[in-house]
């Protein structure tokens, strides 16, 4: 009993499994270190951090069961076990797997690169090959997109390499307000202030500036504002101020230029 406790059969399978233990730790250290670079939260409940964390630890699974062969591998060797038949075997199965299973193993390893790079999250509106609309759903083989109109694109996460996010920088919505060549600037100016500060406190708008004269056109003078609102919220808001900007016209006496007609009835 005593030489086989001081033989290598007995401590050299702890020193194995202790080294792989050792090794798993650190990857899992350098993964989970690495998956916390250049995160960015796109928005309350987008459940990328959620999905992030499934694919960190699914990564720290396989690498665990890798390392735990590859000790069994060394210790069955350690015994005079043959395992040269064992890793043929096992090498040919792999192949034979990765060839039937390909196709659902490059959408996998595409979901992870797309969570991992922060591409989009659930919640966000993408362009993906000319289709525009809503992540609803973001799995490691396929990407569920809702078009504005209802239509749900599924589409698999290796089958395009080229996204379009409207959601990972602010929209900026410019709007040309014409007035007529009578109108002065400075009460125009003062009353754009004024529309300022209630269009700033307007959900998903963010600041308002007044850009000044831009255009002079056939029958008016154009002057730009630009907002900065939250991604795909232009439209609603766009609504919201242009009837703001006409209120207050109406109450100032600005005018609104437009075509009039007219009509001669000859007798």
């Amino acid at each position: 009993m005593s030489k086989f406790i001081q033989s290598e059969k007995f401590f050299m399978p702890i020193i194995y499994i202790g080294v792989g233990v050792l090794i798993y730790m650190l990857i899992a250290k350098v993964i989970t270190d690495l998956s916390r670079i250049n995160i960015k939260h796109v928005g309350k409940g987008s459940g990328i951090d959620k999905r992030k964390v499934t694919v960190v630890n699914l990564i720290k699974n396989i690498i665990k069961y890798v390392i735990a062969i590859i000790v069994i591998i060394l210790i069955l060797n350690l015994y005079g076990i043959n395992t040269t038949s064992i890793i043929a075997s096992l090498g040919v199965a792999g192949v034979v797997v990765g060839l039937a299973f390909q196709d659902i193993v490059k959408d996998f390893l595409a979901g992870i690169f797309i969570i991992f790079d922060n591409a989009y999250a659930v919640g966000d509106w993408v362009e993906i090959n000319g289709f525009k609309g809503e992540v609803i759903s973001l799995g490691l083989k396929t990407t569920k997109v809702k078009a504005y109109t209802g239509e749900v694109m599924i589409l698999s996460n290796s089958s395009f390499n080229k996204v379009v996010n409207f959601n990972l920088n602010h929209t900026k919505l410019v709007l040309m307000i014409p007035v007529s060549y009578d109108t002065k600037i400075e009460h125009l100016e003062s009353v754009l202030e004024e529309i300022k500060k209630e269009v700033v406190k307007m959900k998903h708008v963010y600041t308002m500036e007044l850009l000044g004269v831009d255009e002079f056109a056939d029958s008016s003078v154009n002057y730009a504002v630009m907002i900065d609102c939250a991604a795909m919220q232009h439209v609603g808001i766009k609504r919201q101020v242009l009837k703001l900007i006409k209120l207050r016209f109406d109450q100032e006496g600005i005018e609104i230029p437009y075509q009039k007609v007219d009509v001669n009835i000859m007798k």
